[in-house]
């Protein structure tokens, strides 16, 4: 995952390590069959029991960061094949964080995006290719720009496919 993530970004992609500190500029990617939380700011990792089937599982990752950085957190939801991450981004959401949904319908697997819609039905909803440009002004936006694109995508039509 890290090297196919690497040939499509200028960032730094790497495997994470127990207790590595967080660095800005690094994309971190949790090892196999390890769950990644933020521990303060480093990364940690556990080999706590699985999570809807899954080590990692991103809901950890997800609860550990909205813990951490609480409104300043950013999730995003992919295609999958299960329910994993629908909670995280939910306890994200509550915590005044960004979250942020592929359109279920641009899905390969649209079972992970139409749980996360029905955790957290106001998230915006953008095609796969619109995430990471939306993104790059999001981080770059204050705070009630970022309020005004989740109240404008809550408007919008729900994508077809979505769970109400």
């Amino acid at each position: 995952m890290s090297t196919l993530l690497q040939d499509r970004t200028t960032l730094h992609v790497c495997e994470v390590e127990d207790k590595a500190p967080i660095e800005r500029g690094n994309v971190y990617i949790a090892p196999a069959d390890y769950h990644l939380l933020i521990d303060g700011s480093n990364l940690a990792l556990s080999l706590d029991a699985p999570v809807r089937y899954s080590r990692p599982s991103i809901d950890v990752t997800f609860g550990s960061a909205a813990d951490r950085y609480g409104a300043a957190t950013v999730g995003v939801v992919l295609t999958g094949a299960n329910a994993d991450g629908a909670s995280g981004l939910r306890r994200i959401a509550d915590r005044g964080g960004l979250a942020v949904v592929q359109r279920p319908d641009d899905a390969e697997s649209p079972t992970m995006p139409q749980a996360a819609l029905a955790s957290v039905p106001n998230a915006v909803v953008l095609g796969l290719l619109e995430i990471g440009p939306f993104l790059a002004d999001a981080v770059r936006s204050p705070a009630p720009t970022r309020a005004t694109a989740r109240r404008g995508a809550s408007e919008a039509p729900a994508p077809r496919g979505a769970a109400s």
